[in-house]
């Protein structure tokens, strides 16, 4: 597709880790209409206020970045906000969306729409062919509908909506609190404290060979703005009728040992690590095949020493400096 710069860009969820992401790489390319809204001008959640919107900004593309979002233990104990809260927001956006004939969207989900036990690594035809995750389930499942939802407006109405699935995300804008972050930024700040108490050990959860891939976030934004500037007829050839998302990942894996001894050298942290075995390890691994993405033109380009080492300034210069 030729790059319109003048296009009306509406970027849902742009206070997020994603959107806000999303907003700096549309920016760095050159777009200069990218739409906006903060909750208090704009509830996601209200179908009229959201119809209203799309009324007046007379929007050309749109990236739906925006979601409910949170660890293991904020789905555990919040299962009902997380399913509700996230069909209505992503209902709401594609419906308006369509109403006022948005031709191209770009759905952000995520790779716990996948089987528990999928084969590794991870190709997008895993999805629905068995058990999730059951601390997520309802996360997934409100997501797995997105791609549905997109999946279908483009069968009965032609529409051109996209959806891409991200591995592991982490980098400026993530969530930082100490009990319901995920593993990168919650290992940051723990070596980052323990360096500040002088610490002789840090203690991690589990045996540290579980294998994860990792994604910085300015790379999950170039990669969707990537998708969504492809011809329609490219892209289409890359996925099939019914499956029509892409996986987004680096397509490389490490373990946790390996990830936590990165964190300590890039937090300066010298001390001793112990991985308490007597805790879960959870799935053993977890890798998303990224051979469609490959084929479409796009690879990450950000290793995880430097992603690492620029999540860890963003904590310093924003999380730390606001705490002390």
């Amino acid at each position: 597709m030729a790059r319109d710069l003048n296009q009306v860009i509406f970027v849902a969820g742009h206070r997020g880790m994603v959107g806000s992401a999303i907003v700096r790489r549309l920016k760095a390319v050159g777009y200069n209409n990218i739409v906006t809204a903060d909750r208090d001008q704009l509830d996601l959640l209200d179908q009229s206020a959201v119809r209203d919107f799309f009324e007046k900004a007379r929007i050309d593309q749109v990236y739906l970045a925006a979601a409910k979002v949170g660890g293991i233990h904020a789905n555990n104990s919040f299962p009902a906000e997380f399913i509700y809260q996230n069909l209505v927001i992503q209902t709401n956006i594609v419906h308006a969306a369509h109403s006022k004939a948005v031709q191209r969207l770009l759905f952000l989900g995520s790779s716990c729409i996948y089987p528990k036990h999928a084969d590794q690594p991870i190709e997008e035809s895993a999805l629905l062919t068995g058990v999730l995750e059951q601390t997520n389930e309802p996360y997934a499942i409100a997501k797995i509908a997105g791609i549905k939802l997109c999946e279908s407006y483009n069968r009965q109405y032609g529409r051109d909506y996209r959806s891409v699935m991200p591995t592991n995300l982490y980098g400026p804008n993530d969530n930082f609190h100490p009990e319901n972050s995920h593993v990168i930024p919650a290992l940051l700040r723990r070596f980052h404290e323990a360096k500040q108490r002088e610490d002789a050990e840090v203690v991690i959860w589990g045996s540290g060979r579980p294998m994860r891939e990792f994604l910085h976030v300015d790379d999950m934004a170039a990669a969707s703005v990537h998708v969504m500037e492809l011809d329609r007829e490219t892209y289409e050839s890359h996925t099939q009728p019914m499956l029509s998302h892409i996986n987004v990942g680096s397509g490389i894996d490490c373990t946790i040992r390996e990830l936590a001894e990165t964190v300590a050298n890039v937090t300066g942290f010298s001390g001793r690590l112990i991985f308490d075995s007597s805790k879960p390890d959870g799935t053993p691994r977890k890798l998303m095949d990224v051979s469609r993405l490959r084929r479409l033109g796009w690879e990450a380009s950000i290793s995880l020493q430097d992603g690492l080492r620029d999540a860890y300034a963003w904590y310093i210069d924003n999380v730390e400096k606001a705490r002390s």
